[in-house]
């Protein structure tokens, strides 16, 4: 009395699609097959008509008795059905659009791909220059230097060590660097045999679980390292080769030590662009009891 509600069968979207689409395929060949009917009785009726009963017989187009042409008009039409039945449906009927459709989303899912990749390369170069343009625009800015010891031919140290000693050197590279923070790679950290005192150690390197002492400053890259240091009036560079270069492009100023010999090396120090770099002070030091070579020290101001 109370039973259960019999299920109605469920059929999905594209199923449904599938049989409406079949009985209309199957309604177009009734359709063509009545018409072929009708053409074949039509063609012998006018034939009939016109040479048993005379109906016509005298009227003719281009000397040609006329149910020809009426023939021939029906013929073209019954033609016009079958390829519209048979050719136009197989070739460009559901299947023929969706394959169509199909193609186009592919090519577009292309373009939007590649103007994704161009946004995020384009955002990423963005975010990396922020850090400059922010520097640049600021009008109590900090005036980022490099500060190194460059022989004659650009050497600056061979297996992670300087190549001299000059006692002036270094106490000009403590006064200069005193307080302020000091950007450097990982070999270069890692050439001191402790942090130096009373400066922020900042290092570039790309080893995920690397260890440091309590305050120093681990980045990824440069771009990292300046925005780590974007408190202090006066960020100082301090290398290696590589991280050199890097900065040359976005420095301020260099505060150069030029030691006047040739030394064999590993690692050397960008060439000074004079279009770019202006001298603005220049002083000699000759050799003595303290100093193996002759140096001067030099400062660069970017034009």
């Amino acid at each position: 009395m109370f039973g259960k509600k019999k299920a109605s069968p469920q059929i999905d979207k594209d199923q449904l699609e599938l049989i409406e689409n079949a009985q209309k395929r199957i309604k177009q060949k009734k359709r063509l097959y009545i018409h072929f009917v009708i053409f074949l009785i039509g063609a012998v009726f006018l034939i009939l008509a016109n040479t048993v009963l005379g109906i016509g017989k005298e009227f003719t187009i281009l000397g040609k008795e006329w149910f020809l042409f009426a023939i021939l008009i029906w013929l073209f039409l019954f033609v016009y059905h079958v390829f519209n039945v048979f050719v136009t449906q197989k070739f460009m009927g559901k299947a023929w659009e969706k394959q169509q459709l199909d193609k186009l989303v592919s090519k577009q899912q292309v373009r939007i791909e590649k103007l994704k990749a161009s946004f995020v390369k384009e955002e990423t170069l963005i975010a990396q220059s922020k850090v400059y343009n922010e520097i640049k625009s600021n009008t109590k800015r900090s005036e980022l230097t490099i500060i190194v010891a460059a022989a004659e031919n650009d050497a600056i140290g061979k297996g992670n060590k300087l190549i001299w000693h000059l006692s002036d050197d270094l106490k000009r590279f403590k006064s200069l660097t005193n307080g302020h923070h000091i950007i450097m790679g990982r070999k270069t950290f890692e050439s001191f045999p402790k942090p130096l005192p009373n400066r922020t150690h900042v290092v570039i390197t790309r080893q995920a679980d690397y260890k440091a002492p309590d305050g120093v400053i681990l980045v990824n890259s440069l771009e990292d390292a300046i925005d780590a240091a974007r408190s202090d009036n006066q960020p100082f560079i301090i290398g290696g080769g590589q991280i050199y270069k890097q900065a040359m492009s976005i420095a301020d100023k260099i505060e150069l030590t030029r030691v006047h010999h040739d030394f064999e090396a590993d690692t050397y120090f960008p060439k000074i662009d004079p279009t770019v770099w202006k001298e603005t002070a220049n002083t000699f030091h000759k050799k003595d009891e303290n100093h193996d070579y002759e140096f001067s020290f030099i400062t660069y101001e970017r034009k």
